[in-house]
């Protein structure tokens, strides 16, 4: 992603970008309609302040970092979660280590656990290696050192337990599910502090941020019109 495209992007919101993917995704018959939506994936420490973007604004944009947790004990792991063909994490090294600058951090943990996959030494090792931000689909702990930090962490809830009760991390930069979303190593995720957390396929990037031009402009139009008194239907008609 391109200097230009993020700053292209900051103008808009989650709900904008949800728009643009309900337009342009394919979306095979019978499978749910996401648009991108990450659901149930709230802010818990910062959000408002991202490394890169020195005033406080609500929106963390940047490129995936893709993480998979297994059940702790699996070896390949169940046939719901989608996998590599092997781990790709070498013995004896910890999945934190390997976050590279500049990325959100979106760690895929196995539904159903009690445990959290993110905790302060794991956290501040992120933070200290320059991500814009984590983001769990699961669980997170030791929140009092993690809102030490400059990083803005997402998660869907909180535990007092420690990953090693039932998880493990298995492969990085895989294609993981989120809710049913698919998130690729790269994809671009856009955090909205107010809206909610949105996953752009890296492929449709250009083409979202085409298309949130003119949609910004026909949405305009559409509450001018109907500030001064138009009927929805007469401005939707009119704009769309």
């Amino acid at each position: 992603m391109s200097e230009d495209q993020l700053s292209r992007l900051q103008k808009y919101s989650a709900c904008d970008i949800s728009d643009a993917l309900l337009k342009l995704e394919k979306v095979e018959e019978g499978q749910r309609v996401c648009a991108g939506f990450l659901d149930g994936i709230v802010p818990h420490v910062g959000g408002i302040v991202s490394r890169g973007q020195p005033h406080a604004s609500k929106i963390v944009i940047a490129p995936a970092f893709t993480v998979q947790f297994q059940p702790k004990g699996l070896v390949n792991g169940p046939d719901t979660l989608p996998k590599a063909p092997s781990s790709n994490i070498t013995s004896g090294v910890q999945w934190s280590d390997l976050v590279p600058r500049n990325t959100i951090v979106v760690v895929q943990q196995p539904e159903g656990q009690k445990c959290a996959v993110l905790g302060g030494i794991h956290a501040l090792n992120i933070d200290r290696k320059g991500a814009k931000g984590i983001l769990i689909s699961g669980r997170i702990r030791d929140l009092s050192e993690l809102r030490k930090l400059d990083c803005p962490i997402w998660a869907r809830g909180t535990s007092t337990v420690g990953a090693s009760a039932e998880a493990k991390a298995y492969a990085t930069q895989v294609p993981i599910d989120v809710g049913g979303v698919t998130i690729k190593p790269d994809d671009i995720v856009f955090c909205d502090l107010v809206e909610g957390v949105v996953v752009i396929p890296r492929g449709l990037l250009e083409d979202v941020i085409k298309f949130l031009q003119a949609h910004a402009e026909a949405e305009e139009g559409i509450k001018y019109a109907v500030k001064n008194g138009m009927s929805v239907s007469k401005a939707f008609a009119m704009w769309r």
